[in-house]
């Protein structure tokens, strides 16, 4: 998971490679941010949003590569279609959603009078197997153009290479503004 270290770090090192004009890979396998008390109370949505910034603002080549798990704002910073990622790919074993399915059958499950009980269990088990099976495989993602292609294993060096020799002449016309409005 994303804490607010690695949001900090993650920010640095994307603002260093935009500096030397390094194109960026993502290989993404998060479950999200981090929850917590904690996280919240030392920024996390603010350094977060720094990570975000970041990649945006960003105008060197961004591919991405979902390996295994995309979930929540982790997915949006990582190097998603919709905050400027030039080619999104994913793995068949890749899970894309908005929640997780253990995360999405928690808030299934709290609304029974007894959480615990073996029928509710059973109806959260097969939430889950469901869940997985039909809402967060990579295909609905790549239907709803959320990813460009979804790709086996062994092929993934070869499309990297192709990837970067297709963007390494990628040039972006900015609007002209003074500076922009970072997260602080």
């Amino acid at each position: 998971a994303i804490d607010n270290e690695a949001s900090d770090k993650a920010a640095r090192f994307v603002r260093f490679c935009d500096s030397f004009n390094v194109p960026l890979v993502f290989v993404v396998d998060t479950p999200g941010f981090m929850p917590g008390v904690e996280q919240e109370k030392n920024g996390i949505i603010k350094r977060g949003g720094r990570f975000l910034y970041a990649v945006v603002e960003a105008d060197v080549p961004k591919v991405t590569l979902t390996i295994r798990k995309s979930y929540g704002g982790a997915y949006a910073v990582m190097g998603s279609k919709q905050l400027t990622a030039d080619l999104n790919f994913a793995w068949p074993t890749a899970r894309i959603a908005v929640i997780g399915a253990e995360g999405a059958a928690q808030l299934l499950v709290k609304r029974f009078p007894d959480p615990t009980a073996p029928e509710v269990q059973k109806i959260r088990a097969d939430f889950i197997e469901g869940y997985n099976l039909n809402m967060a495989i990579p295909y609905i993602a790549a239907e709803r153009g959320y990813i460009d292609a979804v790709i086996e294993p062994h092929q993934t060096r070869l499309l990297l290479r192709r990837t970067m020799r297709l963007l390494r002449d990628k040039q972006i016309q900015r609007v002209q503004r003074k500076h922009g409005l970072i997260p602080i």
